[in-house]
């Protein structure tokens, strides 16, 4: 095995990486850790702080203040108004939080003169709206000071966006200095045909070459984390006793509160943290220590095809901008390197930023949330990015014979309530016509536990076998919205404890996130006056609910085991994913309706529940051809 690499500059491909490793620990030791300075000297460290009096003047002086620079800058901290920090920053001026600074949601108080929007680079679905109406309110309220943050320079599209319609004098960029130490970034002098195994092979040929540091791998799903620390686990008897034993971490949604936080715990003596994660490290949490990064140069996004009327997770080559933003992981307190499992000349061919999500999403549940801010001409909206027009056409369509819209294009009164939901149509739906199937109490738990992912874990040292005959526990024959009925259930029974979760490969972070949103929720459903009844165990009442707002989500179950959509192209093959409680079974209808579908090798959908052909009828679908088949498509 041979760590063999191209850094850009050499003398061309297979140059070697490997660096002295005495070198390297004395330039580490000569660094001291920075979590352990004062506040004061933390803050003069960062390199925003020799920009402090050029950014109060251009606050001053202009209504939009869009500040570039790398994470680790220091413009999340050391801005001012930077909510989503309020603690941070409470601690960095010397006062309790809700003092000085804190959090407050509404923009109604004239005390409030700026507003800082982080991460804007991400391109987030509500962020991009957020800014369309925070521009509409800067027209009528021009004292607000907005200050844009964003950590790649693309932030040229920000200003001109701001501009638009203005005066240049409406918005400005700073730029600040990048990363703090230099990262050196290596390419692979040829395409690898499996970079999980790659991945494993270089971290594990880091470790035997090089000095101190810990090692970030970025992957796409939990699949692959999984797989890529299995390989590691095989590759660890190997390790000679002059090197560091590695100590393997993943880091995923699907991991239990103590799990995700033992990544931030420093390594053990003569160990190395390798920490196998999604790109939620890639911008979302920072983790000390890091000073080799290795980037498969994958990402799974969510892509709407609104032709077919469908979602589904796909992966996809990542930008450049998140190549960037992921080897800046390596120098945030040393010098680094990234290690890139494709060549330069991938890299050269990658788009520069990912699609914003507003490109790829479904708009039904944005433009209603649009339409219950009053902002009902569409046209004249101002996006950041637009939508396609089919997206939104599709979107006033699904609004329409959903009852949420009028002829007129205006919100009904139910759309009005349904808006305030803080969540998708489709489940805000449910949540109304639980009235009519009086089944509150169990449609409001679904709800939640629709929105936490990975609720079923395996946990270390526990074999697949053991955690499934515990996930056995809690299925029901009708499939997963049931399944996971019993799950919360359950756990509300026994007390809600992280060691009863452990005993049953539960994940008890996302339970309690599904508590928290269920009792979010409940809130609305009282608001409303919708009636938190049982169905008493009454399943068919409660999957015809289930039906009211998944009706989009319908599929044919067909010969090979395999599914057809009852929208869009219906000769595309879905399939079922391993975790559900459907994978190994017929429905005894054929028909099912399903939460989501995901693209990997092939479609998959997830979260299924067996249902009746008929209860399609009464959303907007109709037998087609021969009735003797059974067919069910949507219509409208």
């Amino acid at each position: 095995m041979s760590l063999k690499f191209w850094k850009p500059g050499t003398s061309g491909p297979g140059s070697s990486l490997d660096r002295d490793s005495q070198i390297e620990e004395n330039v580490v030791q000569s660094a001291p850790a920075y979590s352990s300075l004062s506040i004061q000297s933390q803050r003069e460290r960062l390199p925003i702080y020799k920009h402090r009096d050029k950014l109060l003047y251009c606050m001053e002086e202009y209504g939009v203040l869009i500040v570039v620079g790398q994470t680790g800058c220091g413009k999340t901290t050391r801005e001012p108004s930077a909510t989503s920090v309020a603690g941070r920053v409470a601690s960095e001026v010397g006062s309790l939080l809700g003092d000085e600074a804190g959090l407050r949601p509404n923009l109604k108080r004239d005390s409030h003169r700026s507003l800082q929007l982080d991460e804007a680079h991400e391109r987030s679905l509500y962020t991009d709206l957020l800014l369309g109406v925070l521009k509409k309110i800067r027209r009528k309220r021009p004292s607000l000071r907005l200050i844009v943050s964003s950590a790649t320079l693309d932030a040229t599209s920000f200003l001109d966006y701001f501009i638009s319609g203005t005066s240049p004098s409406e918005a400005t960029i700073v730029s600040l200095e990048g990363r703090m130490f230099p990262v050196e970034v290596a390419y692979l002098p040829e395409p690898t045909p499996d970079y999980v195994t790659k991945a494993a092979n270089t971290a594990f040929e880091i470790n035997a070459k090089h000095g101190r540091g810990d090692i970030l791998i970025f992957l796409t799903g939990r699949e692959e984390i999984d797989r890529c620390l299995q390989e590691l686990s095989e590759l660890a008897p190997k390790t000679p006793r002059s090197v560091p034993r590695l100590m393997l971490l993943p880091l995923h949604a699907g991991l239990t509160t103590d799990e995700q936080l033992a990544v931030f715990e420093p390594a053990e003596r003569g160990t190395r943290k390798v920490i196998v994660s999604t790109n939620i490290a890639e911008a979302s949490v920072t983790i000390e220590g890091i000073t080799f990064v290795i980037d498969s140069g994958f990402v799974k996004i969510r892509v709407y095809n609104p032709t077919t009327g469908l979602a589904s997770l796909t992966t996809v080559p990542t930008s450049i901008a998140s190549a960037t933003q992921r080897a800046g992981r390596a120098g945030r307190t040393s010098p680094g390197i990234c290690y890139r499992l494709f060549t330069q000349e991938s890299f050269d061919r990658l788009p520069y930023s990912t699609p914003p999500e507003i490109t790829r999403t479904d708009m039904t549940t944005p433009l209603l949330q649009l339409k219950s801010l009053g902002i009902d001409n569409l046209m004249k909206f101002e996006w950041v990015s637009a939508p396609p027009a089919e997206s939104v056409l599709r979107a006033l369509e699904n609004l329409f014979a959903a009852g949420m819209v009028g002829e007129d294009g205006r919100l009904s009164p139910v759309g009005q309530k349904v808006a305030e939901c803080p969540v998708d149509v489709g489940i805000a739906r449910m949540l109304f016509s639980s009235q009519e199937y009086q089944c509150g109490e169990e449609i409001l738990t679904i709800a939640a536990m629709c929105s936490i992912q990975d609720v079923f874990i395996i946990p270390d040292g526990a074999p697949g076998a053991l955690a499934e005959l515990e996930r056995r526990k809690f299925t029901a024959e009708e499939g997963d919205h049931l399944t996971l009925l019993n799950v919360y259930n359950a756990f509300a029974r026994y007390g809600r404890s992280s060691g009863w979760c452990k005993s049953h490969a539960l994940s008890f972070r996302g339970l309690s996130r599904a508590v928290s949103i269920r009792a979010q929720l409940k809130k609305y459903m009282q608001r409303f006056s919708l009636p938190l009844e049982s169905c008493q165990g009454d399943a068919k009442r409660l999957r015809r609910c289930l039906v009211s707002g998944y009706w989009r989500n319908g599929a044919r179950w067909v010969g090979d085991g395999t599914y057809r959509s009852v929208r869009g192209n219906r000769d595309q093959t879905l399939y079922v994913h391993p975790t559900s409680v459907l994978f190994t079974r017929k429905p005894r209808s054929g028909w099912v309706i399903f939460h989501e579908m995901e693209e990997t090798k092939k479609t998959q959908i997830r979260i299924v529940t067996e249902i009746e052909p008929d209860w399609l009828l009464d959303h907007g679908h109709q037998y087609e051809g021969n009735k003797g088949t059974g067919s069910v498509v949507a219509v409208g």
